[in-house]
């Protein structure tokens, strides 16, 4: 059975912006990503999810229980991180976790400084004026500091930098371990799909595609790069019927996609030719929405 469900979510804040329709399924143990453009409608699903938002239509449960109706409850078992940080009044980090601590009847504070540790973060640095970085490694501690067994991220690496967005990979990849239930929203496809079993795509507040990220990888589609010694090679091989997405006469280069079924037909065009090398361009979690994109921009 489902842990987080969402059946038919639609929030209609009129001239076409809200949610309309949403359903998915997340099982206890699996990762989820969401991704999508800014007003996608990202956020707003997950509001619903903490239950922030009343539904005009639909409903939305975690572990059996409504998100608006028992939103009190499901806080009680979810770290959360929101995608836009605002900190009750507290003059330092380290005034606010214990904060935190207290409100989770947490007395086992060995796991909070693991994380402040592995991120880097100095908590008693004076919270207001903390930089936005600082401020997502607090959040970050706070929603993972009594290792709940579900977490719901809206952009958890926003204002990270590259090191410490590696350091939130790791930790989150230590979770994955653990069996925790993940729900995060991202606009970093290599996080998404380093991180989740399953992604969906959302556009104009509706989900246009939900797809597996190993299936994604391992696509029946492949893309590759050759560059041929000679113009003569190179223009007679445009001659061959295989689907060129990139010229470039100027090089003798060109960008190809093909079938698992023609590499052979590729290869022994390319026998014909002098090649100077040839190399595959691995086909991503954000070419797929790309092309899913523009497709629905025709």
């Amino acid at each position: 059975m489902a842990l987080i469900e969402i059946k038919n979510l639609t929030k209609d804040y009129g001239d076409g912006r809200g949610i309309f329709h949403i359903d998915l399924s997340i099982e206890k143990g699996k990762s989820f990503g969401f991704v999508g453009t800014n007003g996608a409608g990202k956020t707003t699903t997950i509001r619903h999810l903490m239950g922030f938002l009343k539904p005009k239509d639909g409903k939305s449960t975690i572990a059996g229980l409504d998100c608006w109706k028992d939103s009190a409850e499901i806080m009680k078992q979810v770290g959360y991180i929101p995608g836009e940080i605002a900190f009750p009044n507290a003059k330092t980090g380290t005034e606010f976790l214990a904060r935190q601590a207290e409100l989770l009847k947490l007395e086992d504070l060995s796991y909070m400084h693991y994380l402040i540790e592995k991120l880097s973060l100095d908590p008693t640095a004076n919270l207001k004026r903390m930089s936005k970085g600082m401020k997502q490694k607090t959040a970050i501690v706070a929603a993972l500091m009594a290792e709940p067994e579900i977490l719901i991220f809206d952009e958890p690496t926003t204002g990270l930098d590259p090191l410490m967005r590696q350091a939130f990979v790791e930790i989150i990849e230590a979770e994955r371990k653990k069996g925790r239930t993940i729900f995060m929203s991202s606009h970093m496809f290599s996080e998404v799909e380093e991180l989740c079993d399953e992604v969906a795509l959302i556009k104009d507040g509706k989900l246009i595609a939900i797809k597996g990220t190993e299936e994604i990888k391992h696509s029946n589609i492949k893309t590759f790069k050759i560059e041929f010694n000679h113009l003569d090679d190179y223009r007679k091989f445009l001659k061959e019927d295989f689907q060129v997405s990139v010229q470039r006469e100027d090089q003798n280069q060109m960008i190809i996609q093909i079938k698992d079924e023609e590499i052979n037909e590729l290869f022994k065009a390319l026998k014909r030719c002098e090649i100077k090398f040839m190399k595959e361009n691995k086909y991503t979690l954000e070419d797929y929405f790309n092309d899913l994109y523009n497709k629905g921009d025709k």
